[in-house]
């Protein structure tokens, strides 16, 4: 479990093929990974993956081919910039939202407009993923918790503070720019037990 609050904006820094369809990522970081066990869960731009080896200041993960299909991996490359989370710890600070790391689909950038010392931008999500969306509820992207602003239709608007833009890859999104969609958990469940009725 995550809270959607990013501790490290982190490198790609090698991409390695594998024989089937799955891909191995080793991430240049700024965690301590002496302090990284082997089989830990680390949140990348919301995507949860399994350490599978440690260097000084690197680690390596594996995603399937399931995963880079259905999410912003598959894009990866050397150098790609990207939001990590440690797991959270019981006692931990909750300092976003309940985030699982199981991303729901990917969302595209469809503005972005200065407001105040902020960035309003505006998302397009997925067709399947729109009814999850609410004013003033939550949603992961990228692996940051965000508050939704106003809904309208596909389309939902979130504002970014400067700290975040500068913690993040938020800083970096462009018009266009796809980004990993993880919805509320509250309202994946309440969704479904509407459906039951």
């Amino acid at each position: 479990m995550f809270t959607g609050i990013v501790t490290d904006l982190a490198q790609v820094r090698r991409v390695v093929k594998g024989a089937g369809q799955e891909s191995r990522f080793e991430i240049n970081t700024a965690y301590d990974t002496a302090t990284i066990a082997i089989g830990a869960s680390i949140a990348h731009n919301g995507v949860c993956l399994t350490v599978i080896e440690t260097g000084p200041g690197w680690y390596a993960i594996e995603a399937s081919a399931e995963t880079l299909s259905k999410t912003t991996l598959g894009d990866w490359t050397e150098g790609t910039r990207i939001n990590l989370e440690r797991a959270m710890c019981i006692g931990d600070e909750l300092g976003g939202h309940i985030v699982s790391g199981h991303v729901d689909g990917v969302a595209r950038v469809v503005s972005i407009t200065p407001e105040n010392q902020s960035m309003r931008f505006v998302f397009e999500a997925p067709a399947e993923l729109a009814k999850f969306v609410a004013p003033k509820g939550s949603v992961a992207l990228d692996g940051v918790s965000l508050t939704v602003n106003e809904v309208d239709g596909r389309n939902f608007g979130i504002n970014v503070i400067p700290h975040t833009q500068s913690v993040t890859t938020f800083g970096q999104l462009q018009v266009g720019s796809r980004v990993n969609m993880e919805i509320d958990m509250l309202a994946r469940y309440v969704a479904r037990l509407l459906e039951k009725e």
